[in-house]
């Protein structure tokens, strides 16, 4: 839900973004002055309220909380726009000042849930969450001793933090000691990662893979 969550909110942001751009374009050829002291009570209203929000929220992981965060921010660099525009507005007849920010600051914000966006819809297709992550977890594993090699690892998100992964890990062992020492130093070496869940399967030696049957 978290992941659908993240999914609705970028395409809302990039629906009223595209519908901020085109209220605004228009207006830089044919400026209208607004009401500059409605427009200051209501820009600091909407600063103090968002920008709280937006405090209670940063440092979330996941992709959810990440494309709301991108949602208070722009409502919160909307409404300084308001002001400024509307404190110069108070003493200069610059009305094209209101749609010059409004665009500026939508690009912006634009450009950057797009990119959420973009990483939302990759885990909805089970991609990798980062290529880094799977080369550093195969890394890591291909270290310990009695790993001799590994396949079909995968890794893929639930939400954009928490991280799944399955592997098939090639060993030699004789005896269930040997094997609970293997699975304590694969635990161990998968620590640093912080995986939600992982499942592995341990192949014996010249044992086939089942999965290539």
């Amino acid at each position: 839900m978290s992941l659908l969550g993240a999914l609705i909110n970028g395409i809302v942001l990039i629906v009223g973004s595209a519908w901020v751009l085109y209220e605004a374009v228009p207006r830089l050829s044919n400026p209208e002055m607004p009401e500059t002291e409605g427009m200051i009570a209501l820009a600091i209203l909407g600063v103090l309220v968002n920008g709280f929000a937006a405090y209670k929220l940063q440092g979330g992981k996941s992709l959810n909380e990440k494309v709301l965060n991108w949602h208070l921010l722009e409502d919160v660099l909307g409404w300084v726009a308001v002001l400024i525009v509307a404190i110069v507005m108070q003493f200069k007849d610059w009305p094209v000042l209101d749609p010059v920010l409004s665009i500026g600051f939508t690009l912006f914000i634009l450009f950057n849930v797009i990119r959420n966006l973009i990483s939302t819809v990759k885990l909805f297709f089970q991609a990798s969450p980062d290529n880094d992550l799977l080369q550093n977890v195969t890394d890591k594993l291909l270290e310990l001793d009695a790993v001799s090699n590994l396949h079909h690892l995968h890794i893929w998100s639930l939400d954009g933090e928490h991280h799944v992964a399955t592997v098939h890990i090639v060993s030699q062992f004789e005896s269930k000691a040997e094997y609970l020492m293997l699975k304590e130093s694969i635990a161990n070496a998968l620590d640093e990662f912080e995986l939600s869940h992982t499942t592995i399967e341990v192949e014996n030696g010249l044992e086939d893979c089942r999965d290539t049957k």
